[in-house]
């Protein structure tokens, strides 16, 4: 979004701030459902390893063991059964080792140089941690599950007490956590590689549609800007006229004809004016939405008639013919309004009509209303620009302020229709067709 307008660092300062929300609370929900993940995912996983260990613990309960002794030499080795010590190889238990140790008179297992509880011993063997803390546990009835390491592979282990026929032995099984640890990294890189994937996708939605969003704010922001220029350009008329009068009337104060000329130029320049200030009030309150409209039962034909009829002593002065084709037209609007909108098209046609011209208003039931005029029409490239706020068509006539027929328009539209201009055929001059559907949006 390149532009050179005054507002063009606010309109860049609040897209940036935009961007920095979008990926912000991007950041913030993939950071909180990531650890949710990652949890839930680990937490299934050592859960699931837990019931496997205790699967097979429950096994090893049911075989009819007697005193264990444990040898320097004792190895382990391979079963199919998981009721039986081993490495189990197949079935739900496949890959979790078991011991069945026999503890001394002190209900403790022997342990080695090292401190923990020697399983197996012998050149290229590791001892099997099983700390004092552990082997209490396991005395006192207690089920203990830890997670460990021997010598550099990570295990999970579970010990309990074994009850049997020769005594109570103390069961120990353990399972390699390799392969579970290696999800839970790929689902780390998964996570991290998506998310930024993800939050640099939101940077850049975000960067599109907040420049999408901002478009109808610096719409808005031009057209202020533009409004404002517009009503000081119309402005400085009336001022001006107004200046003028009081320097003349200074300079002629003993004239009664200089005073009399310069007190209707005072006049002239704030009827001007005051008609300017009035229709800047009303867009300013329609901008703001703060125009409601008193919605009742009325004619668009008596509207017309009556707007017209005001402003007949106008048309008289140039001669100009205006022209009644009315039908009765019943609908739901504010009656002061389309009265207004009646008013506005009849005195622009006035305007643009030659002297000594016809202007024909138009009503017929459906609730349409037709003002033709006699003048030059419209310039084909014009037609769209007619109803923008202070455009005034090259060698349009003074008197005007440009906020007429935007008036109109607005008055068109919020009772659910719209008006349009085009230029007469056959025959010269311009036309506005206004249809109202009869009711109020």
């Amino acid at each position: 979004m390149r532009t050179t307008a005054p507002e063009a660092p606010i309109l860049r300062r609040t897209r940036w701030r935009l961007i920095a929300w979008s990926g912000g609370s991007t950041l913030v929900v993939l950071i909180v459902l990531g650890i949710a993940i990652y949890v839930a995912a680990a937490t299934s996983l050592a859960a699931s390893g837990t019931r496997q260990l205790q699967a097979r613990l429950d096994e090893l309960g049911g075989a009819g063991f007697g005193p264990v002794p444990i040898a320097a030499t004792q190895v382990v080795g391979l079963t199919s059964d998981p009721s039986q010590p081993g490495l189990v190889i197949g079935g739900d238990a496949s890959g979790t080792v078991a011991f069945v140790l026999n503890p001394g008179p002190d209900g403790t297992i022997a342990t080695g140089a090292s401190g923990v509880g020697v399983i197996a011993g012998g050149a290229g063997l590791q001892p099997m941690p099983l700390d004092a803390e552990m082997q209490a546990a396991v005395a006192a009835g207690q089920t203990v599950v830890r997670e460990t390491t021997i010598g550099t592979a990570p295990v999970r282990l579970m010990a309990a007490a074994v009850p049997t026929p020769g005594g109570t032995l103390t069961a120990l099984v353990f399972a390699d956590r390799t392969a579970e640890l290696d999800t839970l990294r790929t689902l780390v890189v998964v996570l991290l590689g998506g998310g930024v994937a993800v939050l640099a996708a939101s940077v850049v939605v975000g960067y599109v549609y907040a420049g999408r969003a901002l478009v109808p704010i610096r719409e808005s922001l031009r057209r202020q800007r533009e409004f404002t220029a517009d009503a000081s350009h119309e402005l400085r008329t009336p001022l001006s006229i107004t200046r003028a009068a009081i320097g003349e009337l200074r300079r002629g104060r003993g004239d009664p004809a200089t005073v009399d000329r310069a007190i209707d130029d005072l006049d002239a320049g704030a009827a001007r004016m005051e008609i300017l200030v009035d229709d800047l009030l009303l867009l300013a309150r329609t901008d703001a939405d703060a125009v409601t409209l008193a919605v009742e039962d009325t004619d668009l034909a008596l509207a017309a008639a009556e707007a017209t009829e005001a402003l007949e002593p106008v048309a008289a002065t140039r001669g100009i013919r205006l022209v009644l084709d009315i039908e009765p037209t019943p609908v739901r609007g504010d009656e002061a309004r389309l009265r207004q909108l009646a008013g506005i098209l009849v005195d622009n046609a006035i305007r643009h009509s030659p002297d000594g011209g016809r202007v024909t208003v138009t009503v017929r039931p459906g609730a349409r209303l037709i003002v033709d005029d006699e003048g030059d029409g419209i310039a084909t490239e014009d037609l769209d620009k007619v109803f923008d706020r202070f455009w005034r068509a090259p060698g349009a006539p003074a008197g005007g302020t440009g906020l007429g027929l935007a008036i109109a328009s607005w008055i068109a539209q919020h009772h659910g229709g719209d008006v349009h201009a085009a230029n007469r055929d056959p025959g010269p001059g311009a036309r506005f067709t206004v249809n109202l559907p009869g009711n109020v949006r």
